[in-house]
């Protein structure tokens, strides 16, 4: 992405994009979520977009709903963004229990200026999330999400794009482990299963 080309409007290019891919997950280009029986330990120590710290214990008391992706990403990301948008609005009051959460994993590129003019683009209450390539790498690692760079050959150093693993985490009040909702789970059934989960932790 050129630094020069507007974010607001390299975000609304990037939502026509996407349309497409709602209407067709199984087109998108991702990694596929490892599967490992061994119980899922998220942690994240990264920083926001003003550059304070923050770890998944700063939201005890909410829900949490984590993806991870990249600024330059041409389908998958603003796609789940998209959807993130739409799970808030299904959720209507109860979204005030739920904090979303993007987590870059091309900090290089991914200033957080940038970082928070794209979240706000989807929505003001997507929180973006960067941190040194060794705190991202282990933020991933917690949630089992792969990444990689991919160069073409002869290509300039930050001419690249990503694979990684696609889908969101949802996490408890006390920023456990609680589902992952694969890459092209319809908005529907993920909001209605974040409705079930809060309705039985009210109980």
């Amino acid at each position: 992405m050129s630094p020069r080309r507007p974010v607001a409007l390299f975000v609304a290019t990037l939502l026509l994009a996407a349309l497409p891919a709602l209407a067709q997950p199984a087109g998108a280009q991702h990694v596929p979520a490892p599967q490992d029986a061994a119980p899922l330990m998220p942690r994240y120590l990264l920083m926001d977009v003003q550059g304070r710290a923050v770890t998944q214990e700063d939201f005890r008391g909410r829900f949490q709903l984590v993806s991870f992706g990249f600024i330059s990403c041409p389908d998958v990301c603003p796609t789940t963004l998209l959807e993130v948008k739409q799970i808030l609005e299904a959720l209507g009051d109860r979204a005030s229990r739920l904090q979303p959460v993007f987590i870059t994993v091309d900090p290089a590129r991914d200033t957080r200026e940038v970082l928070r003019e794209y979240t706000a683009a989807f929505d003001t209450r997507i929180l973006g999330l960067t941190g040194s390539a060794e705190l991202v790498r282990r933020a991933a690692d917690s949630f089992r999400v792969q990444y990689e760079i991919v160069r073409e050959p002869g290509a300039a150093p930050d001419n690249y794009t990503m694979n990684h693993t696609a889908g969101m985490v949802l996490l408890d009040t006390r920023g456990r482990f609680l589902a992952r909702f694969p890459y092209g789970m319809a908005v529907r059934d993920i909001s209605e299963r974040i409705r079930a989960v809060m309705a039985g932790e009210g109980r």
